[in-house]
């Protein structure tokens, strides 16, 4: 095990050098780099300023240009600020070696490090998954064993039609549905539709601002569970039918173990194998990288809110940061998940893995 643990640490490096390169070459190649947005700020601002009867010598350098077209010194020193004024390998390079060492710089234009974002908006993504988390593995796990064994039946007929209807509606739509009905859309209001906390939060007490913390995450994690509890629920379901017809059940009925033991004492932990190992993945993908658009209808800033805001400013800093943050974290997952597998079953070993 301890190879086949050091071989896949090593291969992280060029695995995570590989995605940072290939997004930093499609994210590079697209169009409206950051100069090109700051440029674009300036002129709407000398736009105004001149609408308004301004006084074109309060617009800084892009002010006075606006008429006559930018400076192109000026925009030298966009270039420069921003780094394009160096090749792209350059580029790159210094960007890899500062990642190394955990620096992942300051944002372009909200004049904050990338860390200090990444500290801020975490904690919300992580409060959401942390919630949805065990909500669906108690939904899914007793939904996926009571499905196997009651196989071909009206209960398993009619729980699927309702798992296909939830795997087929988005999330946001269902999000959407609960804003309607629940958060003041049309009909009731009984749930707020911003944030995380009221306004008076810091008045409350303790027990209040807990309260307080749950009536805004109530509707945003039930929206973000109901479009991950249908796979979940049907792969426990196929596992456990795959251990029912196995020869080691029949066995332990021929020996006059009744339907619990069999089901609890010799079924439940080679069927909970898959699941299991899969939970640090789940977690991560959850808790970590958010779900865009559920903290954007819930205007919940987290971690997917922010990196979308990032892509549409072309915030290079901010998108190479999360990106080889969140890169790093799913590889380190994947060995634990694998490592969790291995411990669970004893039987399964990497070693002779080519």
């Amino acid at each position: 095990m301890m190879h086949y643990l050091v071989r896949r640490v090593l291969l992280m490096v060029p695995t995570l050098l590989g995605i940072l390169l290939l997004n930093f070459a499609i994210i590079q190649s697209a169009p409206g780099g950051p100069v090109e947005q700051m440029l674009a700020r300036m002129n709407t601002l000398g736009a105004e300023h001149s609408l308004f009867g301004g006084n074109n010598d309060g617009v800084s350098q892009s002010g006075t240009a606006h008429s006559e077209g930018l400076d192109q010194v000026f925009i030298d020193q966009l270039n420069h600020q921003f780094g394009f004024d160096k090749p792209w390998w350059q580029r790159f390079a210094c960007m890899v070696g500062d990642y190394i060492q955990f620096n992942f710089g300051d944002s372009f234009f909200r004049g904050v490090s990338v860390a200090t974002l990444i500290q801020e908006r975490l904690p919300v993504t992580v409060s959401l998954g942390l919630w949805t988390m065990p909500l669906m593995y108690l939904v899914s796990i007793p939904l996926g064993i009571a499905k196997a064994v009651k196989h071909g039946s009206r209960f398993d007929s009619l729980t699927s039609s309702i798992i296909i209807i939830g795997y087929a509606v988005p999330g946001f739509l269902f999000a959407s549905l609960l804003i309607t009905f629940f958060a003041g859309g049309q009909y009731f209001h009984w749930f707020p539709l911003r944030g995380l906390a009221s306004g008076n939060a810091e008045s409350l007490s303790t027990w209040g601002r807990i309260a307080d913390y749950f009536h805004h995450i109530a509707l945003p994690v039930l929206a973000n569970t109901v479009g991950s509890f249908a796979a979940l629920t049907l792969l426990t379901k196929n596992s456990f039918l795959d251990e029912i017809h196995r020869q080691y059940v029949l066995t332990a009925r021929a020996k006059g173990a009744n339907n619990r033991q069999v089901l609890y004492g010799h079924i439940f932990r080679n069927a909970m194998l898959i699941v299991v190992a899969g939970l640090p993945g789940s977690i991560a993908a959850i808790s970590i990288s958010g779900s865009l658009l559920i903290e954007y209808m819930f205007s919940l800033e987290g971690m997917g809110f922010l990196g979308y805001e990032a892509i549409l400013t072309r915030d290079y800093p901010v998108i190479f940061g999360t990106l080889y943050l969140f890169t790093l974290i799913h590889l380190l997952v994947k060995i634990m998940s694998d490592l969790l597998y291995s411990w669970i079953d004893p039987r399964i070993h990497f070693e002779g893995r080519s």
